[in-house]
């Protein structure tokens, strides 16, 4: 089952059907918007009660991944106000950022594998997938 709502600059897409447990996928969606640029230092994310609504989730799960995303140095919690992104937020580096593209990548051709798509179909689609030009 797939549950998806979007707070604010970031959208949670959480599918608990594909091993990866709830609180995993949202650090990685947190990840992959600030290295992405969708969210930058000082950003607000949802807070953890109405995210926890919003996917029909126990808030502990959010409760479990902004504090792992805290102790990294990623958020930041100031009581009474909620949770942004850190002042350092997470750096773009190189090796971070190649790292997350060949995680994405894997999943997709696993995902693309078990439709029983073809290489020569994936070629196809990449070829005709609209790029959006470089600002």
């Amino acid at each position: 089952m797939s549950r998806t709502t979007t707070q604010g600059s970031i959208t949670f897409s959480l599918d608990q059907s594909n091993g990866v447990p709830i609180y995993r996928q949202i650090i990685q969606q947190v990840e992959y918007a600030i290295l992405s640029g969708q969210m930058k230092s000082g950003d607000k994310l949802p807070t953890i009660r109405s995210l926890a609504v919003e996917l029909k989730i126990n808030p502990n799960t959010i409760v479990k991944a902004y504090g792992e995303l805290e102790i990294r140095g990623i958020l930041m919690t100031q009581v009474g106000t909620g949770t942004f992104i850190a002042n350092q937020g997470m750096k773009p580096e190189e090796e971070t950022r190649r790292k997350k593209v060949q995680e994405i990548a894997n999943r997709f051709l696993q995902d693309m594998q078990g439709l029983g798509v073809k290489r020569e179909e994936l070629f196809e689609l990449f070829d005709a997938y609209p790029l959006r030009k470089e600002e």
